[in-house]
Order: C-alpha cells, then structure tokens, then sequence
C-alpha cells in the first residue's frame, strides 16, 4: 500500500496580481484544512511541476489562464487533480458545460447521515453533448431552502488518462472562511433574528454582527421553544472533502495517513472560560469552589482591574489558565485599537505575574476582519476565543464549527494565516433567563461529539455566585459532558495540543504499512492509516475516522528524529 502525497499547486504570479487588485483568494485555505485535518503536504509552482516528480494527488489552488494544460497533463500522467470552481476553459478542456452561479443554497453529500450543508455560492457544471470522458457525478447543489431541487452535482469525476480530475461545484475553502470568519469585515450591526431572539442591531459591533447563516433555514427549536443553531457547516464540509478525498484515494489503491485530532483514547474535548466582568472577589472564591466541586480546569478571562493578590494565587494554584479579557467596550470604560489591547494585557501580566497566552474579547467586541489577531500576534496571544455569540437566539453552531482553526488574513496581508488559534464558544451562562435554559445542551454536545471538536462554554462568575439556576447548569455541564467522555482542557492547552500535532510530518509508509514521522515528541499522538476495502488488521487497532477504516499507530519519536510508529494503544494527553 502506497502513501500517496499531496501537493497544493499555487501560481504565486498570479496571486500577487489578483493580491494588487484587492482580490481575496480564500480558495488558498485548502492548506489549513489540510493541516487541520493532520495530512502532510507540499506547496508547488509551475517549476515544481515541470521538473519534479508529481504528486499523486494534485490539488489546483491559484491559478491562471494557461495553467489548466499543465494541470490536465498531471492528471493524463496518473495524477489525481482536485478542483474548486473552475473556469469555462477548464470545462471546455474537461467536455463539460459551467452553468450560472447560484447561491446560498445547501448541497446534498454523497455520504450518509450528513444534513444538507449552506454554501454561500456554487457554479455547477454538466456534461456538454457528445462527452468523450467517463463522468461520475455525486451529490447535488440547489440555491435557496435546503429541500429546493437539485440544480446540478456537487462533485464531478473525470476519467483522464491514467488519472483523473475530481470537480467541485462549491469552492470549499472559500465556504469554510466565509461560515468561520463571515463575508466582509465587521463595519455595522447585523440584522437583527426576525423573532426578537436576537438584537443584534445593539450598536455594539461584534463577533457576531458578520455571520453568514441564515435566520429561518439554518435554526432548530428544542422543545422548550429555545432557537439555536445546531449544525457545525463549516466542519461538516471539511470532513465532507477529507471523507471523499480518502475515498478517491482508495480506489486508487493508494492511502494517506494523518494525524489524528486527539490523543488516542480521546474523541472530543470540553472547555469552560470565565469573564470576570464585575471582579468581585467572593464571585471568583465561588466559582473556584464550583471548580474543585466538579474536579475540571477553567480559563479565567481577566479584565482590568481585575481580582485581588489572593484571588490570582488559588487560580494558579488549583492548575488554571489566567488569561486575557480584553475590554474594548465603551459603555465599560474600554477602547477599540492596537494600543488599548497591548497597555490592557502589559498591566494585568504584571499584576498577576503570568505571560497569559488566551484572550476573549469583553462583550464579544470586534471588527473590521484581521485587525484584533495582528494585536495577538504583536503581543504573544497565541489562541482567541471571543468568536461566539452574544444573544438569546443566535446561540449553537454560529460561525459553521466546534474546532480549532487558524483564521486567514485579507488580500491586503496576501490571505495568510494568523498565528493566533481560534477556539469559538457555543453560549453563555446557560439558565440566566436572558440566556437560553438547559434544553440545548444535549443537542450541543452530540453536535460537537459528531465532529469531534470543543465544546466551550463561557460562564461568567458574577453569575455563578448570584444564581443558583446558572450553577445548576454548570453542574449540569459538566456531569453531562463527562458522561459522554468529554475530557475537560484549558484554552491553553487546546493551542499546545494544536500547536504540537501540526509540527509532526508524514514521510511515508514502510513494507509493513508502518508510518515515519517527523517531529517533536507528542504524547499520545496518533497516525491514523486508512486501509483498503477488505483489509484486515489486529482487533482494537482499527478504528473509523471520515467514514474509513483506519489502522491506528501511536506515535514514537524521539529528539525529531525519524522514528517509526509503533502498533498498540498508546497513553492520553490529559492536556
């Protein structure tokens, strides 16, 4: 069995031209879901193409007019080529026709148990008359509400030579930035939900006055009458193109190992933050007694002035994560901007004495698209969590995931990646009576449990200590998630597990199917090797990741060398 490798074909050429233009090509994020989802690639050009040996799977990024023949010869030769998009001289190329864009709209998968997921915009092609290539089409695209017919395939297979070209209608990585980041940078309040659930017309802008899903398609109801939103889009279409991805690739008769997204033994995580808010020192001593009560760690988000001396040293020494709370709320005193960020968090790390690695933003504020995680980067924040919501009725999956992602800049910074992590949270101080009540929490941890992502709540102490029907849900919480075999983990320790997974590469495969990694040690790492239809494997060693057999090899590795993994079970990283 052959590992196949990946590379991602980008005309830098070209991008910097559409980058002078103030074009966004969001289309290059394909890389951080490719990182996301632990698999080792190369970034290629023209040259690399013309003179090396070519990937097995190819994957068209950016690209320019003259591109597609050098693209489709890749394909001629035994490569696979992935597609998004595409222009009339691809599908002219390919015996195909491009039909009008449509959008938003929902496409149908061509996998089982997955709802039909929003996309913002598609351009779906069919086969012209008189084809010569043999087409495979799955799914299906449709603008408007979710059972609307079908208007075209959601992916198209060309057979091409000795390989082929797989063609998506919807340009995925486009999709996800827009479910995660929202389309255009955060200028204005959102529109308000149309039931009042959510007044998002507040004149405070927002994480979430720039979400992209829809008010009446996109929210159920649970039978308490609270709204939320419960599908993670933004997850399910990356896990849609990794699951079909792997399939492709198996028909090939090749594999493609990556890293798992959690130490063996775990399938998903819990995380609770707190806002200080108010600062009272006996809201934060009840909350810390809640903590020892339920045995799980926390990130204390901070705001100045903060807690006393004494406050700062228990949360330290019962094994908290201090972090950052970020004021740029007026009505509280607080100002949006580079220095206001950077003067906040320089006095509460010295007063506390601690680096503070998270941040959360006061009230969720936020705007524009990349300006507060450029004042991460400046300032040693290395995971933000202020993308959640802020109201009643836009609670759940609101920006498309559960995980955590790296966001993407605009064309003025080239549409690179930002080195903060962003951990989203799902709601807020759950039985508060403005706050939605215990109903959404089982459908919120089977949502997270069938991505396997975080599920963070955000609970604020002031609250805690004032109510008891918000520390019953706090119990509530946790008891729940732990049941379901959550492990709880600080914001901090989310970005160390991240962080360290994505520094490991896959150099391949030997005689036996045993994978090398490259890499610092990680404990309880986790190479996942899809298998062939029918292949057989120890019991306990296989498990499904994507809807795909996997055999699973924990890692060893020792000083960044080379070291082959090992079969068997291996040890949890309690974070």
């Amino acid at each position: 069995m052959k590992a196949a490798r990946i590379g991602i074909y980008m005309d830098l050429k070209a991008a910097k031209r559409a980058w002078k233009r103030g074009e966004n090509l969001f289309i290059r994020y394909i890389g951080e879901i490719l990182a996301h989802g632990g698999l080792t690639f190369t970034w290629l050009d023209r040259s690399n193409l013309r003179e090396g040996p070519l990937p097995e799977v190819l994957i068209a990024s950016i690209t320019e007019d003259t591109d597609p023949e050098l693209l489709l010869r890749a394909a001629e030769t035994g490569s696979e080529v992935v597609l998004f998009g595409g222009n009339t001289d691809w599908a002219r190329r390919l015996g195909a026709e491009a039909l009008p864009a449509i959008g938003p709209g929902y496409a149908r998968v061509p996998h089982p148990g997955v709802p039909p997921l929003r996309f913002l915009r598609g351009i779906p092609w069919k086969a012209a008359a008189g084809k010569r290539l043999l087409v495979t089409e799955m799914g299906s695209v449709a603008a408007g509400a979710p059972g609307a017919p079908p208007q075209g395939p959601l992916i198209t297979r060309f057979a091409l030579g000795r390989g082929g070209v797989t063609r998506w209608a919807v340009n995925i990585p486009e999709t996800v930035v827009s479910l995660q980041q929202g389309t255009a940078p955060v200028t204005y309040d959102g529109s308000p939900a149309p039931d009042g659930s959510a007044n998002l017309d507040d004149g405070i802008l927002k994480a979430d006055d720039g979400f992209a899903l829809d008010w009446e398609w996109d929210r159920a109801q649970t039978a308490t009458g609270e709204r939320y939103f419960p599908h993670p889009y933004g997850d399910r279409w990356r896990e849609t193109f990794l699951r079909s991805l792997f399939h492709c690739v198996g028909e090939r008769g090749w594999t493609l190992p990556f890293i798992d997204r959690w130490p063996d033994g775990l399938s998903q995580i819990a995380m609770i933050s707190l806002d200080s808010d108010w600062n009272l020192d006996a809201s934060a001593d009840t909350t810390l007694d809640l903590l020892a009560e339920c045995g799980i760690p926390a990130t204390w988000c901070v705001m100045e002035p903060g807690y006393s001396d004494r406050v700062y040293a228990r949360i330290q020494r019962e094994e908290h994560e201090l972090a950052f709370h970020y004021n740029a709320y007026d009505g509280d005193g607080g100002v949006w901007g580079e220095t206001a960020f950077a003067d906040q968090l320089q006095r509460l790390r010295q007063v506390t004495g601690q680096m503070m690695v998270s941040n959360k933003n006061h009230y969720t504020r936020f705007q524009g698209w990349g300006e507060l995680f450029r004042w991460c980067e400046k300032n040693g924040i290395r995971s933000d969590q202020t993308r959640g919501p802020s109201k009643k009725g836009n609670i759940g999956f609101l920006f498309g995931t559960c995980q955590p992602y790296f966001p993407i800049a605009s064309a003025d910074e080239e549409n690179r990646l930002y080195n903060v992590l962003e951990i989203g949270f799902l709601t807020q101080d759950l039985n508060l009576g403005r706050i939605a009540d215990t109903s959404v929490l089982h459908p919120f941890l089977e949502g997270v449990e069938k991505v396997r992502g975080v599920a963070h709540f955000l609970f604020h102490p002031i609250h805690l200590h004032r109510e008891e029907g918000v520390r019953r849900a706090f119990r509530q919480v946790v008891q729940e998630a732990k049941r379901r075999g959550f492990r709880f983990w600080t914001g901090k320790a989310i970005d160390r597990w991240e962080r360290g997974r994505r520094r490991l590469s896959i150099t391949g495969l030997d005689d036996d199917g045993r994978p090398a990694v490259t890499g610092p040690p990680l404990l309880g790492g986790v190479v996942m090797v899809p298998l062939p239809e029918g292949a057989e494997a120890d019991e306990g060693q296989v498990v499904t990741r994507y809807g795909v057999p996997c055999r699973k090899w924990p890692l060893q590795i020792v000083r960044g060398e080379e070291v082959p993994a090992r079969s068997g079970k291996g040890k949890e990283d309690g974070g």
